[in-house]
């Protein structure tokens, strides 16, 4: 079973015991605050039927943003793996999840979160993974007083966004003096751009090489307010899902933004493909982030030939061009 099955069946049957009203109404207030802001003295989730709620909706998104940022963190350092992992802010482990989707096998995994509901469940869910069943849940609080050990990977999911300014400045800086690589997610919104940015910018002061998505380390090409850069997951929607949306789909796109930095010699993408291409008839327009720095919109026809039909098979996110083009 992949990882995102295997997800999906722990959160099947999550939701049992707890009045529907109940968790529509934990669902209205988590949809509110993932869209605004939280003061860190007001943690989200706050019980059971919260976290439930939380699980059901947001972790099949988060799983598969976060496994989106760390497979084109894995192509730009080819071969190595982490031999551990801690996730800060991870609550019910979708992070844990998606390590462990990217690069298999077991690692220590140590996943810090401050709310106990959060942790509980995720430990709970755990318990269907074979490779987080030794994984460490440690109730800590994300600001200035965290401490977090030495280790090769730290990744932090839709976390910046609860946090005051300090404390987010806090948080990335302890990351980086932790850890070998860092992989931060936030949501693909103008605000979570901006988060990251600031995230980035600390990161490659502190040494760290940009392996993701931008094929440099540095200044973001992107005129402050004149537009933001984010990408998009697709998400497979179980009925539980569903049932939680309100929709009929089978699925779902979730807008996110990344930035996946490293101590480690790193390989980055020649370009990355920073919007959804258009296809038109012989020929596809691609609108292109560029080691220069720059942004360029690069016109591919048939005359291309290989190059072309590679073209009309990348996708939003991509590298560009992919490795069996190169050249």
């Amino acid at each position: 079973m992949n990882g995102v099955a295997s997800l999906h069946s722990a959160l099947a049957g999550l939701l049992d015991g707890i009045p529907a009203r109940q968790v529509g109404s934990a669902v209205e207030r988590l949809i509110a605050n993932y869209r605004g802001a939280t003061p860190t003295e007001a943690p989200i989730l706050r019980d059971r039927a919260d976290v439930a709620a939380y699980a059901a909706y947001r972790m099949p998104a988060t799983f598969e943003a976060v496994r989106s940022a760390l497979e084109a963190f894995a192509d730009a350092v080819p071969g190595w793996a982490p031999r551990d992992h801690t996730d800060v802010g991870g609550g019910t482990g979708a992070a844990a999840w998606a390590v462990g989707d990217v690069w298999g096998g077991e690692r220590p995994v140590t996943v810090l979160d401050w709310a106990e509901p959060a942790l509980a469940l995720g430990r709970e869910l755990a318990a269907a993974n074979p490779a987080l069943r030794d994984t460490r849940w440690q109730r800590s609080r994300i600001g200035a007083a965290l401490t977090i050990e030495s280790t090769d990977l730290v990744t932090v999911s839709y976390v910046l966004n609860e946090l005051t300014a300090p404390d987010r400045t806090a948080l990335v800086d302890a990351a980086a003096g932790a850890a070998q690589s860092v992989v931060i997610v936030e949501p693909g919104t103008p605000d979570g751009y901006t988060r990251l940015i600031e995230a980035r910018d600390r990161l490659i002061s502190a040494g760290f090489h940009i392996a993701a998505p931008c094929p440099h380390s540095d200044a973001c090409p992107i005129a402050p307010g004149t537009d933001w850069c984010h990408f998009s997951a697709r998400v497979s929607r179980s009925s539980l899902h569903r049932q939680i949306k309100g929709g009929s789909l089978a699925y779902e796109d979730e807008k996110f933004a990344y930035v996946a930095a490293t101590r480690l010699s790193v390989a980055p993408a020649p370009a990355r493909v920073v919007r959804r291409p258009q296809i038109r008839k012989g020929q596809v327009l691609l609108d292109l982030c560029e080691k220069d720095p720059a942004l360029h919109r690069a016109t591919v026809t048939k005359r291309h030939g290989d190059l072309y039909r590679a073209a009309r098979d990348t996708d939003w996110g991509d590298p560009w061009p992919p490795p069996s083009a190169e050249g």
